[in-house]
């Protein structure tokens, strides 16, 4: 299977999902529009969509122009019923191609929380195998509206829309499930100054925060990648197409 991942800034690792996606053999081509203005020039070529976070939110046009282009191409990627996954921003993003409306600096939610299933997101395959209630880890404070006909699969004290489906397979997770203990550590570093200025302290509470939480964030994040890529529809490439018809 070939899958398309969109890059909205620098250090957004896969993580989690990356895991689940190599166990698959998955084949991952990625894209930095946030350098190049560059996207998948249509949906033949990927079997699935990935589209990660950033600092910008979903509706800065102005300085991002790409943004409308890729919302655009998440939900080509849906309706044309191959698996999508918006994280963070991504998950803004999927909402504002299907009419959601984006609601910027609506809360700041910073860390590892506890996030609820919700009735839908109870016999959802996404969140197959999690408890009820389950910890993931949170950098946002923007969020958005849940588009029309779309599934409400997960909740927070803060944010009601922390993950919901249209379509089949197209997911929008607020939460960043893929950011593991590994990925956590590096953002620790690499954004040392940001996070203090967010969460005061948090540095100096970080070991005792990491050891209650990180595990438990760990496996429901590796549980919902593997969950996600079992829902790519791999097709066959048209070369392979043509070398079975030919034996």
């Amino acid at each position: 299977m070939r899958v398309a991942v969109i890059e909205n800034m620098k250090s957004t690792p896969l993580g989690s999902l990356g895991v689940a996606l190599a166990e698959a053999k998955a084949e991952v081509e990625r894209f930095h529009p946030w350098i190049d203005g560059k996207l998948p020039a249509s949906i033949a070529d990927h079997d699935a969509l990935v589209v990660l976070g950033g600092e910008q939110n979903a509706i800065d046009d102005e300085n991002y122009p790409y943004l409308p282009a890729l919302a655009q191409l998440m939900r080509d990627f849906a309706d044309a019923d191959k698996a999508v996954l918006g994280i963070c921003l991504g998950a803004q993003i999927l909402a504002r191609a299907y009419g959601a409306e984006n609601h910027l600096n609506a809360g700041l939610e910073f860390g590892w929380h506890a996030v609820s299933k919700s009735r839908d997101g109870r016999t959802d395959p996404l969140l197959s195998g999690l408890s009820d209630d389950f910890t993931t880890f949170q950098w946002h404070s923007d969020t958005f509206t849940l588009p029309e006909g779309a599934k409400r699969l997960a909740v927070s004290s803060l944010t009601q829309n922390q993950a919901f489906r249209v379509a089949r397979a197209a997911y929008g997770t607020q939460f960043h499930f893929e950011a593991s203990a590994s990925v956590i550590d590096s953002w620790k570093a690499e954004f040392a100054a940001s996070i203090e200025q967010m969460e005061p302290g948090w540095h100096e509470r970080y070991t005792t925060l990491a050891a209650g939480h990180a595990s438990e964030s760990d496996a429901s994040g590796l549980a919902i990648g593997r969950n996600w890529v079992r829902m790519i529809q791999a097709e066959a490439r048209p070369f392979l197409k043509a070398v079975a018809a030919a034996r």
